[in-house]
């Protein structure tokens, strides 16, 4: 596998006030928004900065991450970018290790694809992998 680069922390939080307000309390810009059909959920990223990446804000509105950390939220995952989501399932894959999803799902209104590598495969942290396929739409 090809060195890779961190992309973003992912952060679920029950709701977007939170995360507005956790933006705007740390000093921190938004970058764009969205909403990820394979996971419910809305999304925001922060603008990097030149020494740190994103943060991702996830504010589900069903399904298991609603009740991440007894609701809660919390720090979920973290990020990095790869230039083929596919290759790096199959070279996880072809080592007895297992992605949570069969094949990539779009993240962000078809801008990247994403994957993630089993936390029991990865010493209990939730490993996403990241593709860029279209432009970010910024707000």
């Amino acid at each position: 596998m090809k060195p890779m680069r961190m992309h973003h922390v992912g952060i679920v939080l029950p709701t977007l006030e939170q995360a507005y307000t956790y933006i705007e309390r740390m000093g921190l810009e938004v970058d764009y928004t969205g909403f990820v059909n394979a996971y419910h959920a809305d999304i925001i990223f922060t603008k990097p900065s030149e020494s740190s990446s994103p943060l991702e804000f996830i504010i589900p509105h069903e399904g298991v991450l609603t009740k991440f950390n007894g609701g809660k939220g919390g720090i979920a995952h973290v990020a990095f970018e790869v230039e083929d989501v596919e290759a790096v399932r199959e070279e996880f894959e072809s080592k007895g290790m297992q992605m949570l999803e069969e094949h990539a799902v779009v993240g962000i209104e078809d801008v990247i694809i994403v994957n993630f590598l089993r936390p029991k495969f990865s010493d209990g942290i939730l490993t996403e992998f990241v593709q860029t396929i279209g432009p970010v739409k910024r707000d």
